[in-house]
């Protein structure tokens, strides 16, 4: 009889084409995802090399890094030169014949929220971006991994790509979670405890007990900073929630299909006795919510907690680092974290800014005001959760508490979309990194839930959300 195949393996198998020497293989590439702020070369240099997409069809393009996302925006934006990349690319995906989601299209939106929200990332299937974090969709069991622009256009040209057979591992979330600890806060205490390289480069499973209560988007939270735990990519195995979620998405199976596609995703599931190579505990009965407090996102603890007194491990780069990044961020060992003054509150991003985490921060700040020294701004995922929202009225909470609501793009995830904090430098962030100038010159950054950061913003201070949750 066969070995017993973990999910990871499955996928693997299904997509290999040929195996090649040096432990290799050449994948089929289900689905391909660009964006505006690499598209317009990567396609330039399909077409100057003489290809054009094998599957027209089966790649997809968004307008995400570089929008402007403030109300009424235009195709000038914040970041130079950004309207010639957005013309360029949509140029360049009307002469392919690939699908775009354009500024004036209600789907457009971030990469890693519009694929899996319109089906086209599914379970089982192969996807990748020109983004590190295109593992976000393997919250919904998608194997799923940034590339580069190279590697894009072998893509495109070819449907497949080469790749190194991955190690695995099975990260497992016993126990449940408390009241206010969420997605956000499991994946910065797992960096917490063992590092930004504990993912070894690996194919991670994430499951437990606390991963099964999770919904959809919280899966995908997680999985999005796999790439910071060092991993190659992430994955939650799909189960009845992920059926829900993804029926009646514009691009899934309809009908008798989807009936058929869902047993099949639901096939996927780690066999009893499959190997890892690896396996990690992570007890959530003891998780609380988290915040960064250096330049790493594995630089974090609880938000009650402190900036520890000195680096783990006794080598000198690691006491190099540990110093470095306390100079940056200008807090000093020992110090409480619930006394550190913000300036600035995001929430957004990738990570963070799905229906589920403007509800949460919503029903946080709903009839209470954040602090007046405080700039807020809140950007959703996509057109279609800023609709959502609207909806619901989230707009006008967020509004009456002092944020800013914007239209849906990566906005302050990264300096080089053009948004600013203006003369902030100490900011509360649900995206995913918290390096050194990432989000503009000078500016310190500590990542954390939506929770977390709606709670900072009304106290004008880093401050943990259960203080301020309703009983």
């Amino acid at each position: 009889m066969a070995a017993p195949r973990n999910i990871i393996q499955k996928i693997w198998d299904a997509h290999v084409v040929t195996d090649l020497p040096n432990e290799q293989a050449l994948l089929h590439i289900d689905r391909i995802f660009l964006h505006e702020r690499t598209g317009p070369a990567l396609l330039d240099g399909l077409k100057a090399a003489g290809h054009r997409p094998a599957h027209p069809e089966l790649v997809f393009g968004t307008m995400d890094h570089i929008v402007d996302t403030t109300p009424n925006r235009t195709e000038e934006t914040m970041f130079k030169g950004g309207a010639s990349f957005i013309r360029s690319f949509r140029e360049n995906a009307l002469a392919a014949k690939i699908t775009l989601f354009d500024l004036r299209d209600r789907r457009q939106g971030i990469v890693h929220v519009v694929s899996p929200e319109q089906g086209i990332a599914l379970p089982g299937l192969t996807l990748v971006c020109p983004d590190s974090h295109t593992c976000t969709v393997g919250g919904i069991g998608a194997l799923a991994w940034g590339i580069g622009s190279t590697e894009g256009e072998h893509a495109v040209a070819t449907q497949t790509l080469i790749r190194p057979t991955p190690k695995t591992m099975f990260v497992d979330f016993t126990g449940t979670l408390a009241r206010g600890v969420t997605a956000k806060d499991m994946i910065l205490g797992l960096l917490a405890k063992y590092g930004a390289t504990g993912g070894q480069n690996a194919a991670i499973e994430f499951g437990g007990e606390a991963i099964r209560a999770l919904d959809v988007e919280g899966r995908m939270t997680l999985c999005n900073m796999a790439v910071e735990f060092g991993a190659w990519t992430g994955l939650v195995a799909p189960d009845t929630k992920t059926i829900t979620w993804l029926r009646d998405r514009p691009y899934a199976p309809k009908g008798a299909a989807f009936d058929a596609a869902a047993a099949h995703w639901l096939s996927l599931a780690s066999e009893a006795g499959s190997h890892f190579d690896v396996m990690l505990p992570l007890d959530c009965n003891a998780l609380t919510p988290q915040v960064t407090w250096g330049t790493t996102p594995a630089q974090g603890t609880s938000v009650s907690g402190s900036v520890p007194m000195a680096p783990s491990g006794n080598d000198q780069a690691g006491a190099d680092a540990f110093a470095k990044a306390l100079a940056y961020i200008d807090l000093e060992p020992g110090q409480r974290l619930q006394d550190v003054p913000i300036e600035a509150a995001f929430i957004g991003s990738c990570t963070n800014s799905r229906l589920p985490d403007l509800r949460a921060a919503a029903a946080l700040l709903k009839g209470k005001r954040i602090a007046p020294n405080v700039k807020a701004l809140v950007v959703p995922g996509s057109g279609l959760v800023k609709q959502a929202a609207e909806a619901e009225g989230l707009d006008v909470i967020f509004r009456e508490a002092g944020f800013e609501w914007r239209e849906s793009g990566c906005s302050l995830c990264f300096f080089a979309g053009g948004d600013s904090f203006g003369a902030a430098r100490r900011v509360i962030s649900t995206t995913n990194r918290n390096f050194e100038g990432r989000q503009g010159p000078g500016v310190r950054t500590h990542l954390a839930s939506p929770l977390t950061v709606a709670a900072s913003a009304i106290t004008g201070r880093i401050t943990d959300p259960r203080t301020l949750m309703e009983v």
